[in-house]
């Protein structure tokens, strides 16, 4: 895993999340509109909260549209919390020189939504699966 490096608006972001919900979040990318937030292992229910009450609480808060991502150690299974809610059919893991790439396939009718509007939604994936687990390149099948 690569150092993580947050900025000092990103620790704002983590405590005023933290102290809002209760769930630790383990990273934060913040976009110009939006934030990305990784939540630790088995604390997503916290973040969310019962009919999603704390995020809605703390999207308000932050007037910035929020993306949670549950962390995990395994790549495969990190890659598809990423996606959210796009299904994904397989994710494989291959070293290509000395990088890795991950190959992610998805059904024709969600890749656009993968995609994102200007590549949005990909490139954020990328970035985070970078910051996680060294993973170089995402490319979609």
């Amino acid at each position: 895993m690569s150092d993580i490096k947050l900025s000092t608006d990103a620790i704002r972001y983590i405590a005023l999340f933290e102290s809002m919900t209760g769930a630790p979040i383990k990273d934060c990318l913040i976009d110009d509109d939006r934030i990305i937030c990784v939540v630790n292992n088995g604390d997503m229910g916290a973040a969310i909260g019962k009919h999603g009450d704390n995020i809605n609480r703390f999207k308000k808060a932050v007037d910035k549209h929020v993306d949670l991502i549950e962390y995990s150690d395994d790549p495969v299974t990190f890659i598809k919390n990423a996606f959210g809610t796009i299904p994904t059919k397989s994710v494989e893991i291959s070293d290509k020189k000395d990088n890795k790439v991950a190959y992610v396939e998805v059904s024709s009718m969600n890749k656009g939504l993968a995609i994102g509007k200007s590549g949005r939604n990909i490139d954020k994936i990328k970035r985070i699966v970078n910051r996680h687990h060294d993973i170089e390149d995402l490319i979609l099948q």
